[in-house]
C-alpha cells in the first residue's frame, strides 16, 4: 500500500477495504467495473479524492476513491478483455493465425475452464460479429482437438479445460473412456479410440478397455440391444490391434444377436447410425448362413434410409445381383417397394440395375407410393424432392418405355394428388420436350395425327419397315452390348462411354417408339385412279407467279415420299395443303421462304410414279 493511501486511509477517506483494493489498480491498470465495463486507469487524486478512469465509452470518467476501491476489479495484463482493450487488431490477427492460441488465452482468463458460449461472449462482438464467429469456431474446435493443452469436452454444454501440462492424444482419449458413464458416453468415447487406434502403439493398455466393453455388452444386452450392437461393432474395430484376444464364452456377438432378433431386425438395425451399421450388417451371412440374402433384400425393401444403401451394398459386394435384381423387378411390378428403396434405385439408375431404373414401371411405383405414403401420413419428401429437382430423373426412367406405356404413364402422373400444380406441370413439360407427340394429353387438344391415317406410297412404307427392322434387330441389340462394355469401364458417374451409350439407347429407343406410331398409321397406296380435274394427292401441277414471273411444278405424293431434288413434297406440307382441291385457272396465295406468292395453276396431270 502507497503513502499516499495509508494517508487516505488514517484521514478517513477509505476505508481499509478500499484502499486496499485501490493498492492493486495503480495508473495503467485494466479495470472491470460491472456497470461500465473495461477501462484503464489514467490516475489518482487523493487530494480531491478522485480517480480518473477512461472507459471504452467515456473518457475520463470521475470516480470517488471510495467507490472506485469498491467496484473496480483490476485485470492482469494476460487478461483477454486487458488484450482486446489494449490492442484489438492484434487479437483479431491472433484468431486468424492460431485459433487454439486464443482459446488458450479465454480460458487461462477465465481460470481454466469456459463453456462454448462462455468462450463466445468473450469474443463476440469485440472479435466476431455472431456469424463470423460461428463460422471461425468449427475449425477452431478441430484444432483444439489437436491441441494437447486442452481438453475437449463429448458435451456441449461441458467446459473446455485447459491443462497445466500437455496430455497426449492417447492418454486423453483413454482418460476420456475410463471417465465414461453412460453407454451413451462410452460409445462416443470409443468412437474417438477408434478414429485413433492407429497412434496406439502398446496394445497392452487396450486390453482392460476390451474388457469392460465386453463386459457392458452382457450387462445392457436385453434392455439396450441397439448400443450393444454399436459397443460390439467398435470391440472388433479394436481387437484387431489385439491379435490373440479371446473372448470369454459368454461375450454376446453380432451374429448371435442378429439371429436372436430375426423378427425385429428391420427396427432394430434402424436404431443403428451409419457408421456401425456398416459394421454390423456385414454380419448377417454369418447369421442366417445361406438364408441371408433373403433377409438382406427384406431389410432393402422395409428398412429406413440408412439400411436401404448398406442392404443393397452388401447384396451387390456378395455377387448376389442376380437374386436382388429378381426381387427388385418383382417388387417394382406389384409396387411392393417402400419409398427408400425406390429412391436408392433413382440414386444408382446409371448403376447395376439401369435396365431395371430406367423403365416407366418405376416411375409407376413411385406415384402409387407416393400416393400410398399420403394415405399414410409419412411426411417423408425426399422421393418426390428428388423427382422435382433431379431434371433428368423422369426422362431417365422412361427412357425404354413404348409409347403406349408412356401415354399410361403421363396419365397417372397428370391424375396424381401428391404434387402441387406447378411442380406436375414442370414434371409433365420434362417429358414433353422429349417426347413432343404427347402434348395433347396436357393440354386436352385432340390429337388429329393420331386419329387420322398416314396416306404413304409402297415404296415408303417399304423404305419405313426396313428402318424399323434395322432398329430392333441391330441397332438396339448393339446398343445394349455397347452399355455392358462400357459399364465394366468403371465408374459410371465419370463414364463418357458409358453416358454416350445411354444417350444413344434414348434416341433409338424414341425412334422405335415414334417408327411403331407411324407404321400403325400408315395407309399403303399407288394412287391409283387419280384424275387431272383438281389438284390432290397423286397429282403434279405446274404453277405460274403472278407477280415475278416463271414457272415452277410440284409433284404431291404420299407423306414419306418428300424430294426437294425432284420437287416432290407431301400432301402434309403447307404448300401441298394450299394447292389441293384447287382447278387449272385458279389464282392461290402459297407460302414461300421470302414469304407468301400468288400463283395460278398451268396444269394439272396424273402423277408418273
Amino acid at each position: 500500500m502507497t503513502e499516499d493511501i495509508k494517508k487516505a486511509v488514517e484521514s478517513g477517506k477509505l476505508t481499509s477495504t478500499a484502499g486496499a483494493a485501490l493498492a492493486k489498480i495503480p495508473p495503467g491498470t485494466i479495470v472491470q467495473h460491472k456497470s461500465w465495463g473495461y477501462g484503464i486507469i489514467v490516475a489518482h487524486d487523493f487530494l480531491l479524492s478522485q480517480t480518473t478512469i477512461d472507459f471504452k465509452a467515456r473518457k475520463g470518467h470521475s470516480m470517488q476513491l471510495q467507490y472506485a476501491g469498491e467496484s473496480l476489479a483490476a485485470l492482469p495484463v494476460d487478461h483477454i478483455a486487458a488484450k482486446k482493450f489494449q490492442n484489438i487488431e492484434a487479437v483479431k490477427k491472433l484468431a486468424q493465425s492460431d485459433p487454439a492460441a486464443l482459446v488458450r488465452l479465454v480460458l487461462q482468463s477465465l481460470g481454466g475452464r469456459a463453456t462454448a458460449d462462455q468462450i463466445s461472449t468473450q469474443l463476440v462482438p469485440d472479435v466476431f460479429t455472431d456469424a463470423a464467429f460461428k463460422k471461425w469456431w468449427e475449425p477452431a474446435k478441430r484444432a483444439l482437438k489437436a491441441d494437447s493443452l486442452v481438453g475437449v469436452p463429448q458435451k456441449k454444454t461441458e467446459p473446455f479445460l485447459l491443462r497445466e501440462e500437455a496430455l497426449s492424444q492417447t492418454d486423453e482419449i483413454l482418460s476420456g473412456v475410463k471417465s465414461a458413464r453412460t453407454l451413451k458416453e462410452q460409445i462416443n468415447s470409443l468412437d474417438s479410440l477408434t478414429k485413433a487406434l492407429a497412434q496406439f502403439n502398446d496394445p497392452v493398455v487396450l486390453q482392460p478397455i476390451v474388457a469392460s466393453i465386453e463386459s457392458a455388452t452382457k450387462k445392457n444386452l436385453k434392455l439396450h440391444t441397439s448400443e450393444t450392437l454399436q459397443l460390439l461393432a467398435l470391440r472388433d474395430e479394436i481387437i484387431t490391434k489385439l491379435p490373440h484376444h479371446v473372448s470369454a464364452p459368454d461375450t454376446p456377438t453380432i451374429s448371435g444377436i442378429l439371429r436372436d432378433n430375426d423378427r425385429s431386425l428391420i427396427a432394430l438395425l434402424g436404431e443403428l447410425p451409419v457408421s456401425k451399421l456398416k459394421k454390423v450388417i456385414l454380419a448377417l451371412p454369418e447369421a442366417f448362413s445361406d438364408h441371408w440374402s433373403t433377409k438382406a433384400i427384406l431389410l432393402f425393401m422395409r428398412g429406413n434410409s440408412k439400411v436401404v444403401p448398406e442392404a443393397a451394398r452388401l447384396l451387390i459386394e456378395k455377387g448376389r445381383m442376380d437374386e436382388f435384381g429378381a426381387a427388385l423387378d418383382k417388387s417394382i411390378r406389384e409396387q411392393s417397394i417402400e419409398a427408400e428403396g425406390l429412391q436408392w434405385l433413382c440414386e444408382e439408375r446409371h448403376g447395376v440395375f439401369g435396365e431395371i431404373a430406367q423403365h416407366p414401371r418405376v416411375l409407376s411405383a413411385i406415384l402409387g407410393t407416393m400416393d400410398r405414403d399420403q394415405f399414410r401420413e409419412k411426411r417423408d419428401r425426399r422421393l418426390q424432392d428428388m423427382l422435382v429437382n433431379d431434371q433428368d430423373l423422369i426422362i431417365d426412367l422412361v427412357a425404354l418405355a413404348t409409347d403406349e406405356e408412356l401415354r399410361e404413364v403421363m396419365r397417372k402422373l397428370v391424375a396424381c394428388p401428391t404434387f402441387d400444380e406447378l411442380n406436375k406441370r414442370s414434371l409433365l413439360g420434362r417429358i414433353v420436350r422429349a417426347y413432343p407427340e404427347l402434348e395433347a394429353l396436357i393440354t386436352g387438344r385432340p390429337d388429329d395425327d393420331k386419329k387420322n391415317e398416314l396416306i404413304v406410297s409402297w415404296k415408303s412404307l417399304e423404305v419405313r419397315k426396313e428402318e424399323y427392322d434395322d432398329l430392333v434387330t441391330k441397332k438396339i441389340p448393339q446398343n445394349r452390348q455397347d452399355i455392358q462394355i462400357a459399364r465394366d469401364y468403371g465408374d459410371l458417374r465419370e463414364n463418357f462411354e458409358y453416358k454416350s451409350a445411354k444417350e444413344q439407347q434414348r434416341v433409338l429407343t424414341r425412334r422405335k417408339s415414334e417408327v411403331e406410331r407411324d407404321l400403325a398409321r400408315a395407309r399403303g397406296t399407288d394412287f391409283a385412279g387419280v384424275t387431272n380435274e383438281k389438284v390432290a394427292i397423286g397429282t403434279s401441277v405446274k404453277l405460274r407467279l403472278v407477280k415475278e414471273g416463271g414457272e415452277e411444278g410440284y409433284t404431291i405424293l404420299g407423306a414419306w415420299d418428300t424430294d426437294p431434288a425432284k420437287h416432290i413434297i407431301s400432301y402434309l406440307s403447307q404448300m401441298a395443303q394450299v394447292l389441293i382441291g384447287h382447278a387449272v385457272g385458279d389464282r392461290v396465295t402459297v407460302p414461300k421462304e421470302t414469304g407468301e406468292h400468288e400463283v395460278e395453276i398451268l396444269s394439272i396431270e396424273v402423277a408418273k410414279i
